[in-house]
């Protein structure tokens, strides 16, 4: 049997396992440590946020990031409906609600257009908004962040998928109130699981923090006055991490050369559209996408999975989902349509040119 090409497999920088045997060496191995301090430290360094917080995974940053700012029972949230359902879920946990915004065609992340339309016309405004940056892709995030101070909401980016991406210079994930990343096991750096929540407010980081760790009040004894969570990121995940931080940018152009590969072998295909990268950003491609204007994708998918290549479908829309069934929702069919033709495709670090031409061969077999 070939070996098999996945959709975005961990990929290594070589200094993991020497920075895991120091840990071991200093029998900090949970849940604290000096590799957690030296990661939340990598990950400021590199994207420019002022203070961040090493937890257990993306989900949990956004749960973080909702407390604090005050989400709670019947409170309403926007977000985008495309995405995957790590990004709302924590909207449930707070007993809030909510409301979905569909995307544009220039970017396939939420349209600012009908953000701005439903915030001037809603009759209870949203307290925050979730927007995710899809497949390591910038949304238009500076148009959303003037729209969310205009009307007094808070902003939350999941840039879970976006590390390394940058919109005119500055990263994903630092343009709101908070931001959060994601090291589960696919991305474009893992930890194996993990999260990063970030903020240029350090008291909300703080009061992040005290959450994350049992909300365990200043004493000797064990007091709690209010509900806390057991968040925070062990020392041998966060070793890993450092590990990996070293390698961002080689990450971030090794999938952006995949993905002009894709394209180079795909360019004569006029039904192949991929996915776009708004004017001045640089996305970090996290996983090349592309929709097919006649061809089904499960034939594309099948035949790639008989050829040992992972694929996806891409998300379907939250409002689409029965969790969300009876949700708000402001939709004008363009997470629906790309739901409904697309596809994400192999896209690990260690592939050569070689093996996406296979690939491709695959997907030309199937047009």
């Amino acid at each position: 049997m070939s070996r098999k090409f996945f959709l975005s497999a961990p990929h290594m920088s070589g200094n993991e396992l020497k920075y895991i045997q120091d840990v071991f060496e200093s029998n900090y191995i949970a849940p604290l440590g000096e590799y957690v301090d030296k990661f939340e430290e990598s990950l400021k360094n590199y994207t420019g946020a002022s203070h961040a917080l090493a937890v257990l995974s993306g989900t949990a940053a956004i749960h973080l990031a909702l407390r604090v700012l005050g989400v709670g029972e019947g409170d309403d949230v926007a977000a985008s409906t495309f995405t995957f359902i790590g990004s709302v879920n924590a909207i449930l946990y707070q007993g809030a609600n909510p409301v979905f915004i569909d995307s544009d065609k220039e970017s396939w992340n939420l349209s600012p257009k009908l953000l701005n339309k439903y915030l001037c016309e809603c009759e209870k405004k949203p307290k925050a908004l979730i927007v995710t940056h899809l497949y390591g892709m910038c949304a238009d995030i500076q148009k959303i962040a003037d729209i969310c101070a205009l009307h007094g909401v808070y902003l939350i980016e999941d840039a879970a998928e976006s590390l390394g991406a940058m919109y005119n210079g500055k990263h994903t994930g630092t343009f709101g109130d908070f931001g959060i990343y994601s090291f589960n096991g696919n991305k474009i750096l893992t930890t194996s699981g993990g999260g990063m929540l970030v903020s240029e407010n350090k008291e909300w980081i703080d009061k992040a923090k005290f959450y994350a760790t049992q909300a365990r009040e200043p004493f000797v004894h064990y007091e709690h006055v209010e509900l806390g969570y057991n968040y925070r990121m062990s020392n041998v995940l966060a070793a890993i991490g450092v590990a990996q931080m070293e390698v961002i940018e080689e990450r971030v152009a090794k999938k952006r050369e995949i993905f002009e590969w894709y394209k180079e072998f795909l360019c004569d295909y006029d039904e192949v559209e991929f996915m776009p990268e708004l004017p001045n950003s640089r996305g970090n491609r996290w996983l090349s996408a592309m929709t097919f204007a006649k061809t089904d994708y499960n034939i594309v998918m099948k035949a790639l999975e008989e050829a040992n290549v992972e694929s996806r479908p891409l998300w379907k829309p939250m409002h689409m989902q029965p969790l969300f069934r009876d949700a708000k929702r402001v939709v004008d069919g363009t997470s629906e349509e790309l739901f409904s033709k697309g596809l994400c495709v192999a896209s690990s670090t260690t592939m050569t040119k070689e093996d996406v031409k296979m690939t491709c061969d695959v997907i030309k077999s199937c047009l």
